[in-house]
């Protein structure tokens, strides 16, 4: 592509090329019942119009480019006028021409990609209209509210933080609001997921996406479920540890985007632990095949589970260096046994901030997830019944495998 000139004669012929293709599918809503649809001839000539604009205004005549798209303005909206007096409602044949117009004016101003994929979108979105439609009315209103508080979280409040450091402990706004983001975007799939697979795919799935989320919530839920249907304490408990396994993966994708040089350092020790919850959760007698699904998952991109991050991520920052300050490096270690009951992930990712790797932060990492372990083994536990002896000897036995791992 590099080696290809681009001259005009090749752009014209591509803005013909992707105003047919837009030309074509149109012909095809046609044949499907819609009458209104211009054809494969009038996006080529309005594509064709556009690139002529283009060249005029390339030409030194100014007003060309405006008349021009001004001209073809008005008419679509006579178009629609005309249509709505009959009855028929709808923009999308009238903006279907001006994106082709579109398409032949950036094809000769702008770089090749640009008109190509205004092409493919704009096709792809006439072509899956009702597959568009379909998923609109089955669109549940927390998710798309919570596709609304990303926007306002990235595209807000992140561009208005200052992006400089406060304070002699060197709190950054702006980069604690975008690791909020990034945790929030990771458990937002898992939410996400959970909600739509959960339900048909079984509890163990639900355990598996739903430790994207929060596996100490999905220790939570089925020991609830656990609880009240000791049928199923099994896959309950299979659920939880699977929960449990995933956060492993969950958490070094996390330190590897927040520091590369502390993923090297816990890239076989993360992926190990994981391995052993596999084992565990295999391991547990289930003769359950009923599904169940778990309703008590905090959406991440609510805007109060993120301003709870962001706080505790600061608080454990300020903490960490007050610590080590006043008790040394070791107090790190029980600093980590104590967070370790909560939420580890804000702790963990303001100790990976370091700009050295030191072995007593690898260890302070590694006991925040033992703590966090033996934590979810008791939440589990204590409302699981049936199976609270499995639970404690499979979370009591993880737990202590931290234990070689964080001296080495």
């Amino acid at each position: 592509m590099d080696s290809l000139v681009w001259s005009e004669q090749i752009r014209f012929l591509l803005a013909f090329a992707l105003s047919a293709l837009v030309g074509l599918e149109r012909e095809r809503s046609r044949a499907s019942g819609n009458p209104h649809a211009a054809g494969v001839r009038t996006h080529v000539l309005a594509s064709l119009f556009g690139f002529g604009l283009a060249v005029l205004h390339q030409k030194g005549l100014a007003l060309a480019l405006p008349l021009g798209l001004a001209a073809v303005g008005g008419i679509q909206v006579a178009s629609f006028w005309r249509r709505s007096a009959s009855g028929q409602y709808g923009w999308t044949s009238e903006l279907s021409i001006l994106v082709s117009v579109l398409i032949g004016i950036l094809c000769l101003v702008a770089d090749v990609w640009i008109p190509t994929a205004v092409t493919i979108l704009g096709v792809f979105v006439l072509t899956e209209k009702a597959e568009i439609e379909q998923y609109v009315e089955k669109l549940d209103r927390s998710e798309f509210l919570a596709v609304v508080k990303f926007l306002v979280v990235t595209c807000i409040v992140l561009p208005m933080l200052p992006d400089k450091n406060f304070t002699s402990w060197n709190l950054n706004p702006a980069r604690t609001w975008v690791i909020v983001v990034m945790v929030s975007s990771i458990g937002f799939v898992g939410y996400f997921l959970t909600r739509k697979l959960g339900g048909k795919m079984g509890l163990w799935v639900s355990g598996i996406v739903g430790g994207v989320v929060s596996s100490t919530a999905v220790a939570v839920a089925t020991g609830r479920i656990a609880s009240r249907s000791p049928e199923k304490a099994g896959a309950a408990l299979q659920a939880a540890i699977l929960a449990s396994s995933v956060m492993y993966l969950r958490i070094l994708v996390l330190i590897w985007i927040v520091s590369p040089e502390y993923g090297r350092e816990l890239a076989w020790r993360l992926p190990a632990l994981c391995g052993v919850g596999l084992l565990l959760a295999l391991s547990v007698p289930n003769r359950s095949s009923q599904q169940e699904r778990m309703d008590n998952l905090t959406n991440p991109f609510e805007i109060v589970p993120a301003m709870v991050f962001a706080v505790f991520f600061t608080l454990f920052s300020v903490a960490t260096n007050l610590v080590r300050g006043y008790m040394g490096a070791s107090g790190l270690v029980v600093l980590a046994l104590v967070v370790g009951a909560v939420d580890i992930d804000p702790y963990i990712l303001s100790v990976a901030r370091g700009a050295t790797v030191e072995k007593i932060l690898i260890t302070s990492i590694l006991m925040a997830m033992l703590s966090n372990t033996v934590a979810k083994g008791v939440y589990f536990g204590s409302q699981a019944k049936p199976v609270r002896k499995q639970a404690f000897l499979r979370y009591g036995a993880w737990a202590l495998l931290h234990i070689p791992l964080a001296l080495i």
